[in-house]
C-alpha cells in the first residue's frame, strides 16, 4: 500500500517526509495559489499524483469543465472520475460519460464504487469493471457499512463493514484483475486488516494529521474513534497553532500499526 495524508497548507512542503505520493483536491487549485504551486512543483519533480474529484469536500463532484482543465494542466498519474454519493446507477453513468474525453498519455482513469446498499455497491463494482476501469476506489463512509457489520462502536463498525465489503470484492472472480484504492478511514488501524494485499495499491486518509492537529496521539493500537476535525476546518491553520511532533508521531505510528513501509517517492 502506498500512503498519502492530506495536509493543511502550512504542511504541504513537509508532506513528502511522510507521504509516498501526492493526493490532489482540484477545487483548491482555483482557490489557493500556494496549493496549486505545490502540485506544479510535484509534477516537475516527477512525484506520483492522484487527483480526486472533490466530492467528499464539496458534497458533489467539482465543476466538470474545471476538472477537465486541471487534468490537462496537472497531468496526474491517476484521475478519480466524478461519482455520486451512495448512488449506483448515477455513478456508473458518470463513469461511462468520462470515458469519452481525451486525457494526458500518463493519466489513468479510476472510478469510485457507490451504492445504496451492499448489493448495489457490488453491482456498481461490476458495472465499472465492465466499462474498462482497471482500478476502483472504495469510500470509508457508506452508511450501510454499519448494517453490514453491526458494532456498538459506530466507527469500528464502519471500518469492519468496509473490510468485509472489500474482502468480498477481492474474492469475486470477475474482478480478479482489478486493483483498489481506499478512500479515507474511520479508524487508522483498519488498513492492517488487509494483510498487505497487493491488489490494494493505494490509500489516502487525513486521519493521523487531523488527530495530530488536535494533539491526539495514536497508541500501539491506533484509535477507536474518528477525529472530529476535518480539512475544511484546518486547511488555513498556522504552523505555530499546533504541535508538529504530534503529527509526525501519528504518521509514523500509522505505518507501524498497519505494517506499511516508509517509501519517500512513488514513481510510475
Amino acid at each position: 500500500m502506498k500512503v498519502s495524508h492530506e495536509v493543511p497548507r502550512c504542511l504541504l512542503t513537509a508532506s513528502p517526509e511522510f507521504n509516498d505520493y501526492d493526493y490532489a483536491l482540484p477545487h483548491l487549485f482555483d482557490q489557493d495559489e500556494e496549493y496549486l504551486q505545490y502540485f506544479m512543483d510535484a509534477k516537475a519533480d516527477g512525484r506520483y499524483i492522484i487527483m480526486d474529484n472533490s466530492l467528499h469536500e464539496l458534497g458533489e463532484a467539482y465543476d466538470h469543465e474545471r476538472l477537465r482543465y486541471w487534468v490537462s494542466v496537472i497531468e496526474p498519474d491517476e484521475f478519480i472520475v466524478p461519482d455520486v454519493w451512495m448512488k449506483c446507477a448515477e455513478t456508473a453513468a458518470q463513469a461511462k460519460y468520462w470515458k469519452q474525453f481525451k486525457y494526458p498519455k500518463k493519466t489513468k482513469l479510476t472510478a469510485v464504487i457507490q451504492g445504496e446498499n451492499k448489493n448495489q455497491a457490488y453491482l456498481c463494482a461490476n458495472l465499472l469493471a465492465n466499462l474498462g476501469y482497471e482500478k476502483l476506489c472504495v469510500s470509508y463512509g457508506a452508511t450501510w457499512y454499519n448494517d453490514f457489520f453491526p458494532h456498538t462502536n459506530a466507527d469500528m463498525g464502519k471500518a469492519l463493514g468496509r473490510v468485509r465489503f472489500v474482502q468480498g470484492l477481492l474474492n469475486l472472480k470477475q474482478l480478479k484483475d482489478i486493483k483498489f484504492h481506499l478512500l479515507g478511514c474511520s479508524i487508522p488501524q483498519e488498513f492492517g486488516w488487509y494483510d498487505n494485499n497487493p491488489r490494494i495499491e493505494s490509500i489516502d486518509t487525513s486521519n493521523p494529521i487531523m488527530a495530530g492537529l488536535e494533539d491526539v496521539l495514536y497508541d500501539e493500537r491506533g484509535l477507536n474513534v474518528k477525529p472530529k476535525a476535518n480539512m475544511n476546518d484546518y486547511f488555513n491553520i498556522d504552523f505555530d497553532k499546533f504541535n508538529y511532533l504530534s503529527v509526525l508521531h501519528n504518521t509514523n505510528k500509522f505505518r507501524e500499526i498497519n505494517n506499511i513501509k516508509k517509501v519517500n517517492i512513488w514513481q510510475s
